[in-house]
């Protein structure tokens, strides 16, 4: 008896991890129809159950920014057809309150964070647009720009806490997806870790800007008069396609 009871035991045990862990990677993978026909491949790869085992993990026992259902909130809201202008970050902001699952964006009502203050501040001597109020930045994203973290979750007060656990894999392979398949957007890449990410896109029909980081730290060294805005439409009016109004 006690050996059939094991059995039961350790087979109820298989379905209830693997239940929720089939529960767990379908709750990761809806997304948007145009990305999930692109990125199912890397989906169905070793190294993203392993992601999506962590990231479960995490969630359960931890405090973790976004909210599960915005983690691809950028991707929901930016098809992949639509995307004109990427602009690649590494960490989602840490504190509550601020990270929805777009990159330097924060919500209507949240106070500014230096770095996105800076690229209001570069925009507006670029351009001469008025500095906003709002560090909401859908209105950008809703144009075709595409502000995306290389890494998607993070512990709260805990910057780079889900770094190397496969996030960057996967953001590298959504840049790669869109260097290959689509033609004529801007990268605006933003300090050396954004940089690297050089490698990933077709410089031959793409345009890569590069620059320092916007943080407090480092826009003095090369952010300020980068003028990546008016190159962005500059290069967008080259070829037919509507500029970003920033």
């Amino acid at each position: 008896m006690k050996n059939e009871e094991r059995r039961i035991k350790n087979t109820n045990q298989f379905f209830a991890l693997h239940s929720s862990f089939i529960i767990l990677i379908t709750m990761l993978v809806k997304i948007e129809e145009s990305w999930r026909l692109r990125l199912q491949e890397e989906f169905d790869k070793p190294y993203f159950a392993q992601l999506v085992a962590f990231v479960k993990e995490e969630y359960r026992h931890h405090h973790v920014l976004p909210p599960g259902h915005l983690m691809f909130h950028v991707f929901n809201s930016c098809p992949f057809e639509q995307v004109r202008v990427v602009i690649l970050g590494q960490d989602p902001y840490p504190t509550p309150g601020q990270y929805y699952g777009i990159c330097f964006s924060v919500p209507d009502g949240t106070p500014i964070p230096g770095s996105l203050a800076n690229i209001f501040r570069e925009i507006h001597d670029d351009l001469g647009t008025p500095i906003p109020t709002s560090g909401n930045l859908d209105r950008w994203v809703a144009q075709g720009v595409f502000p995306m973290n290389s890494i998607l979750t993070v512990r709260a007060y805990e910057t780079g806490s889900h770094r190397n656990r496969g996030w960057e894999t996967f953001t590298d392979a959504v840049i790669r997806k869109l260097s290959d398949e689509r033609e004529h957007l801007v990268f605006m890449l933003w300090g050396s870790y954004a940089k690297e990410k050089a490698r990933l896109i077709d410089g031959s029909k793409h345009l890569i800007l590069t620059a320092s980081h916007p943080s407090p730290r480092s826009a003095e060294h090369g952010f300020f008069g980068c003028r990546h805005f008016s190159r962005a439409n500059a290069y967008l009016r080259q070829y037919g396609i509507p500029e970003i109004v920033w």
